[in-house]
């Protein structure tokens, strides 16, 4: 009685497996809410909001992806967040205006936006579909518009059952 050889198919593939879960932003994220800052929690007052500012400990953003958003129903002028931004743009890792899922899509994007796609010319690559972490269709959408121009095929799903997507001709 011989043995049998047990074929793994899907290492032979030559398949490239890429899970976008691995381009979430790792570090952390703090919100900035300009509702502290306003007179009422409703009124930005220039003189004050400019000196509150100034006093505010920036060092607590250090080294942070941080979120600026304004909780309360209040009008913000424009200049209110370049001034919020003068300030955390020495210190923060990243600055987004706009709530943490805001700041999650934007630096998911930016992450996959700075891979390499000269690393997928004339590949085979699997996007992963399914994982421990969500990732949004917006981030499907990116790497599928990044990679076709260099992939060979894109699939999706996993490398034992996958949707084929594109195929270069």
């Amino acid at each position: 009685m011989t043995a049998e050889i047990i074929v793994n198919k899907v290492a032979q593939s030559g398949l490239i497996t890429l899970d976008l879960a691995d381009y979430l932003p790792k570090q952390e994220t703090i919100i900035f809410d300009l509702k502290g800052f306003l007179f009422m929690e409703l009124i930005l007052k220039e003189k004050d909001f400019r000196e509150a500012l100034k006093q505010h400990d920036w060092t607590v953003y250090a080294s942070k992806n941080v979120a600026v958003t304004c909780t309360a129903d209040a009008i913000i002028p424009n200049w209110a967040y370049m001034l919020i931004v003068m300030y955390l743009q020495p210190v923060a890792a990243n600055i987004v205006i706009g709530d943490a899922t805001v700041l999650q899509r934007t630096l998911l994007l930016k992450n996959i936006n700075a891979i390499n796609t000269n690393d997928y010319t004339d590949q085979r690559v699997v996007i992963k579909g399914c994982g421990d972490e969500a990732v949004g269709d917006y981030a499907y959408a990116e790497i599928t518009r990044l990679l076709l121009p260099v992939a060979k095929t894109i699939m999706y799903g996993e490398p034992c059952s996958t949707v084929p997507v594109y195929k270069k001709k």
